[in-house]
């Protein structure tokens, strides 16, 4: 069950500097009342302005929480069932949960007037230990006896602040550490040795919902859990520099590619061999002196003796077995890890936008950094966008807008920079229906969309110039309402490999009538648009196909179906490099909530759906393994990888 905003008392932040003035937008952009105090009416004022400006993007942030989902593990060589683990993904829970609109900030001098009522004290004053004792001595007496207090220092324990706080209340006081939202959205709770379970559990679901990333230390350490990983870090780096063994910039770079863009530091040690780490180490430990006892001796006892090595053992390592197949082995065990950036339409649906009267210009292009999992907003302000594409080598985004009326001929094809800059307008409205999916064919500097009313598949180049329709499927005054949906393209995929091209053909909505073809990528001689004689029907009667794409060195079609349950709401794929009784589709994974957009990560055995329900997904295109990355309260439809 999502926490839903509580907006019946407010939370008060006790300090406004830079932090403050962040964690009080935290809780503002994810719809609840904030009371902000300082002595400042400067830095008041400096807070207040910078939650209005901000709080916008705040809001992007994903709300999740942590749940534990057991996956069924695969069977053997020998056949046997492999044991089920549980196995911790990230993701987010909108049971009975709807997008509050943002929540109120009010500033106050007086901290008896700003912690009034207050549910949640958030303290946030400068590191100074007799400062914080102070504070928490005044909040003991002047909040009420339910109201949690919470500090967000990141070196000082809470039991050392609350030497002046009651017995009884210090059953509410803990450490929530908060790093720099938006951009670093991991938060730190910990316990003071009394504090009670439930209040720690219950602000990593409050945290989790305004869109932060929750991790609690189990008992009271100095540093927290980073800070002592950082420590560790630091100590070690500073080391390096004094022998004179490497420079700071080679140290980034190492950092920055071992660990920013590869396998993280666990799981990269579970990769290695936790007997291989131990050998290591005690390289370490003899010829530096160091103490073994909480490190290595550990490590041998509860690891390496049980033989619980890593991946190249059934038990598993620091992590819990895998639950993949032996052909997976070698991929990204994280998909959050697997690529860098995924641009996302939001066609502006969903409960995020919060004026409805608007809903044909809250459309968005989102850029979603899948390590930090933050949303960027790019492009704002869209008329209901559908397709999305990049050029690499041109370092430019191509999108469609559907436009506001499907019979108006009001849709549009967009270029752009990756960074939303230099926009122009490639085929503009009169010049086609609705557009709906866009390729873009690098070697040829040409994208392709299909139009939905339209009944066709059109390309230009990348400048907007040479536009033409390929296909033009015929509607005369006689065709029905639903034989025109049967006409209706949707999904269009390139095959690089044969020049060819697919396109999907949705049908009524869940009617049961979709279809896909396929054609060359140039109209035959002495043919036009509506008479070709290329045009080869792979499948009838699908539930509801839309978006697709193909892998043309394997030859292997993927795509997204929004149609009825079981069949629709699902990813397809089929083999279409041989004679046509080869070409047997099937079902890769499903129970998506109407999917739409799909993209290839072949390097890492990933295909990523995003639907309209607000998720994006990774599915193992070796055994359909599908985890939800992110769910939110947007609404996405085409989506694609930088």
């Amino acid at each position: 069950m999502a926490v839903k905003p509580r907006t019946d008392r407010p939370i008060a932040v006790v300090g406004a500097g830079v932090l403050g003035r962040r964690i009080g937008c935290v809780f503002v952009a994810a719809g609840y009342n904030v009371h902000i105090h300082d002595i400042t009416t400067e830095v008041l004022d400096s807070a207040l302005s910078y939650i209005d400006a901000h709080k916008e993007e705040f809001s992007l942030m994903p709300r999740i929480s942590k749940e534990k989902e057991e996956i069924s593990g695969l069977e053997n060589e020998k056949g046997e069932e492999k044991r089920e683990t549980e196995t911790a993904i990230t993701k987010i829970d909108l049971e009975s949960y709807t997008q509050a609109p943002f929540g109120s900030c009010k500033t106050f001098t007086e901290l008896d007037a700003a912690v009034h009522d207050v549910w949640l004290v958030m303290e946030s004053v400068p590191e100074q230990l007799d400062l914080k004792k102070d504070v928490f001595a005044d909040l003991n007496g002047l909040t009420a006896e339910d109201c949690i207090l919470a500090s967000n220092s990141s070196s000082f324990k809470s039991s050392l602040m609350s030497s002046k706080v009651s017995p009884e209340r210090r059953k509410k006081v803990l450490n929530v550490h908060f790093t720099m939202p938006p951009s670093i959205r991991t938060v730190e709770l910990m316990t003071n040795g009394e504090t009670d379970p439930q209040v720690v559990t219950y602000l990593e679901d409050v945290l989790g919902e305004c869109g932060l990333l929750p991790v609690t230390a189990r008992r009271e350490s100095t540093g927290f859990v980073f800070n002592r990983l950082w420590a560790a870090v630091k100590r070690e780096i500073l080391q390096i520099l004094s022998e004179g063994v490497s420079d700071p910039s080679e140290i980034d770079l190492l950092w920055e590619h071992m660990f920013k863009n590869g396998p993280l530091p666990c799981q990269l040690m579970d990769q290695v061999g936790l007997d291989t780490v131990a050998f290591i180490e005690d390289t370490y430990v003899k010829e530096r002196g160091l103490h073994s006892s909480g490190t290595l001796d550990w490590l041998r006892k509860e690891y390496i003796e049980k033989g619980r090595l890593g991946h190249k053992t059934e038990k598993g390592g620091l992590y819990p077995p895998l639950t993949r197949s032996a052909t997976m082995k070698d991929k990204p065990c994280n998909p959050q890890s697997a690529a860098k950036d995924i641009y996302m339409l939001d066609v502006g649906l969903g409960s995020n936008s919060r004026d409805v009267s608007q809903v044909h210009h809250n459309g968005k292009i989102v850029r979603l950094n899948l390590a930090t999992q933050k949303l960027t907003p790019v492009m704002v302000g869209q008329n209901l966008p559908d397709g999305i594409d990049v050029s690499l080598k041109a370092q430019r985004i191509f999108w469609t807008n559907m436009g506001r009326g499907t019979a108006a001929c009001d849709g549009s094809v967009w270029s752009a920079n990756l960074d939303g800059s230099d926009v122009h307008c490639l085929v503009p409205q009169g010049k086609v229906h609705t557009p709906k999916q866009i390729a873009a064919l690098e070697s040829r500097q040409e994208v392709y969309f299909t139009d939905r009313e339209g009944t066709s598949v059109h390309r230009c180049k990348f400048d907007g110039s040479n536009h033409e329709i390929l296909v033009k499927r015929n509607v005369d005054k006689s065709t029905t309402l639903l034989d025109q949906m049967r006409l209706w393209c949707v999904g269009v995929a390139i095959d690089t490999e044969k020049s060819m091209m697919y396109w999907t053909q949705k049908g009524p909505s869940k009617g049961g009538r979709g279809r896909v073809f396929r054609a060359g990528l140039d109209i035959p001689d002495g043919e036009t648009p509506d008479t070709r004689s290329d045009i080869e029907m792979m499948w009838d009667d699908l539930p509801e196909p839309i978006d697709i794409e193909i892998d043309s060195e394997t030859q292997t079609l993927y795509w997204t179906d929004r149609g009825e349950h079981p069949l629709g709401c699902a990813l397809y794929r089929a083999y279409v490099g041989g004679e046509k009784i080869d070409f047997q589709k099937v079902i890769l994974a499903r129970h998506f909530h109407e999917p739409i957009g799909l993209k290839l990560d072949k390097v890492n055995g990933i295909v990523y759906v995003a639907d309209l329900g607000g998720s994006l997904y990774s599915v193992s295109l070796d055994d359909g393994l599908k985890v939800e990355l992110v769910r939110n309260n947007g609404c996405y439809t085409g989506i694609t990888l930088v």
